[in-house]
């Protein structure tokens, strides 16, 4: 498992791919269900959209660190990423014709470090637009 972490730690995309799947199978756990994976357009890029067992569309970015040397993951999501994400939601609900449903904002905060289990954090309706 060491040897996997050291692979996962040295390729960035890899890592950043390996916490989106965790964050899904987490939030999976929680009784959401998938809509989108990576939905992306010109705005931006969404990690994953997914239906909350209110009905509710969650759009959610994930942070995946190795450690939290620069502080918790969640903090890295600045104003402008904010901005982004909303315009991208808004891209997304408008492109499949949303309109009567209500939705949020989730950000999943993954730490995996060097040895243990990964330490997960689910922040629902983390920012409003």
């Amino acid at each position: 498992m060491l040897l996997k972490r050291r692979r996962l730690f040295a390729d960035r995309t890899a890592f950043g791919r390996w916490g989106e799947k965790r964050s899904e199978k987490f939030l999976k756990s929680k009784g959401l269900k998938t809509l989108a994976r990576n939905f992306s357009c010109t705005t931006g890029e969404i990690d994953l959209i997914m239906v909350d067992t209110d009905s509710a569309i969650v759009f959610v970015e994930v942070r995946t660190r190795a450690d939290e040397t620069f502080g918790p993951p969640e903090q890295s999501v600045t104003y402008s990423k904010k901005a982004k994400l909303f315009r991208t939601a808004q891209a997304f609900l408008a492109a499949h014709d949303i309109t009567d449903r209500p939705f949020r904002f989730d950000i999943v905060a993954i730490v995996l470090p060097p040895k243990g289990p990964p330490k997960i954090e689910h922040y629902k309706n983390a920012f409003t637009p």
